[in-house]
This record gives structure tokens, C-alpha cells and sequence, in this order.
């Protein structure tokens, strides 16, 4: 499941998955357009997420929300995790008011994206998780609804556990502090010019050496980087009532057949061929 098409995109609601490997090839640097949890189960693997590389232990929760780029660090031994996909979109038809699901992912790249749950929470959600997975591959009355009921649980649990802190933040990341300005810079200045040499010159190094030190650090080029969260903000953004040439705009590309072409080459599609597939899918009986 780890080498999911990036350029997939989360057709059901969510899915759950208990995987044990022995042997995986090297995963790449990638991004998914639906948020991931993972409970770390055992193994010997670091997880990198946008630059920063966590060591994990068993019983880490990983939070990586749509869009981010990432990809685990394994070393030999047997790699066991639940892994868990949701689209953001289902977790917002689930919002109530102030009760947002996604609060989690907000939290998470707000602070820690690994975190720890102790013995007795970890054996709770290990609990749901397992519960959920059993419902999910079975039949009987109501099962698809029940499959979701379980789901919504799970996703209260975990967001009221990280609201009452009981899931411990890991302060043993390791990063390059400039590097995480420049990411930081980028995703809070997509809708502006974002030349190279200015990006360096704020956090004064070389071009060369930033763009050399960016891709090792995140496995894309400054300007794949950029352009990548560009159209994955677009994406989203087809999926409200604003106008096709306004998201072009708005999402820092300065003409449409510019935009079209690389939402095409990144997505197969044009963004009016994406957006008429949302409106499709939204009409289906759930």
C-alpha cells in the first residue's frame, strides 16, 4: 500500500489495511491526495514527512495529511503497521460545528507528525482498529454502514485522546532548520512569484547549494515542489463553486494553458474533466 500511485485518488471514503512485510524496496519520496494514519507496530524504520525525519517505536501514530511529501526509512526487519486512508472530503461531510475530525492532521503538522500512545490508549486503538479492518472486509445487514459508524468512532477516540493529550509529541526529529523555512515560506506563498534566488538569499545560502540541499531533503526539485502543492491546492479548491480561472490564479499560475497543461501531465485530466468527476462521485448512493 506504501507505493500508492501519486497520482491515485481516494475513491471510497477510507480504507483499512494490517500489513507485515519482511522485505520492501526502497519507497520514494511521494504524496497522497488523502490524509494517512499509520500505528507503528514494529520494525526498524525512520519516517520522513516534508523534510523532517522521525525514528519510530512501536505504538508511534503517524499522521500524514493530504499532500505532504514523505516515505519511510526501512532497515532490515520485519515492517508491521495498521495503515489507515481518508479522504479529507468524507471527514468534512462528518464535520459537526466545532467537532472537525481533521483536527488531528491540523495538530499534527501544527506540531508533531509521529506521536506516541501509551500502553493502554495504543491497546484501545489497536483495539478499534482491528474491529474496524474485521467489519470492513465482511458482509451482512447494514455492513457498509456499520463499517462506517466503527470509523467515525475510531476518529472521535483519536482526535479526543490527542485533545486530552494522552498521545505523547516526539521531540527526535531531525531536520534542517532552513530548509523548514523555505518549505514553510512556499506553502504559505503559493499565490506569489517564487524565484529560486530569492528563496535562497532569505535564508542566506547559495542557490546552487538550496536547491541541491531541498532535494535531498525532500526528494523533488524546488520547482516540482512548488509546482506539485500548487495543483494539489487547485485540486482542492475544484471541489468548491470557484471559477476554473480564478483557482488558476489563485494558486500562483499566471495563465490558464500554463495550469491546464500541468494539471493534465500531474492528473491526467483537465481541471473541468476533474471537477466533473467530483460532481459524478458526489452524486453516487453512498
Amino acid at each position: 500500500m506504501e507505493t500508492y500511485e501519486k497520482k491515485g485518488y481516494l475513491l471510497r471514503d477510507f480504507r483499512v489495511f494490517r500489513l507485515k512485510d519482511e522485505r520492501l524496496r526502497p519507497i520514494p519520496f511521494h504524496y497522497h491526495d488523502f490524509h494517512k494514519i499509520i500505528l507503528f507496530l514494529g520494525g526498524d524504520a525512520d519516517y520522513i514527512i516534508e523534510g523532517r525525519s522521525y525514528p519510530l517505536v512501536p505504538r508511534d501514530i503517524i499522521f500524514v495529511s493530504a499532500g505532504e511529501i514523505h516515505r519511510p526509512v526501512l532497515r532490515p526487519a520485519p515492517y508491521e503497521r495498521i495503515v489507515i486512508y481518508v479522504a479529507p472530503a468524507f471527514l468534512a461531510r462528518c464535520t459537526r460545528q466545532k467537532d472537525d475530525l481533521a483536527a488531528c492532521f491540523q495538530k499534527a503538522r501544527a506540531g508533531s507528525s509521529v506521536m506516541h500512545a501509551g500502553t493502554g490508549l495504543s491497546h484501545d486503538l489497536l483495539f478499534h482498529m482491528e474491529k474496524l479492518e474485521r467489519t470492513a472486509r465482511a458482509e451482512g445487514f447494514a455492513n457498509g454502514l456499520y463499517t462506517e459508524i466503527l470509523f467515525i468512532e475510531f476518529m472521535i477516540l483519536l482526535n479526543r485522546a490527542m485533545l486530552a493529550h494522552e498521545l505523547g509529541e516526539l521531540h527526535a526529529s531531525s531536520y534542517d532548520e532552513k530548509i523548514q523555512t523555505v518549505l514553510s515560506y512556499i506553502n504559505s506563498h503559493l499565490d506569489e512569484e517564487l524565484p529560486v534566488d530569492a528563496l535562497a538569499a532569505n535564508v542566506y545560502l547559495s542557490k546552487y547549494y538550496l536547491m541541491r540541499k531541498f532535494k535531498q531533503e525532500t526528494g523533488y526539485s524546488i520547482h516540482q515542489y512548488i509546482t506539485s502543492k500548487r495543483l494539489l491546492a487547485a485540486r482542492q479548491m475544484l471541489s468548491g463553486p470557484d471559477a476554473v480561472t480564478d483557482i488558476c490564479y489563485a494558486c500562483g499560475f499566471r495563465d490558464y494553458s500554463t495550469f491546464s497543461r500541468a494539471f493534465r501531465t500531474m492528473f491526467h485530466m483537465t481541471p473541468k474533466e476533474w471537477r466533473e468527476q467530483l460532481n459524478a462521485l458526489s452524486s453516487l448512493p453512498r
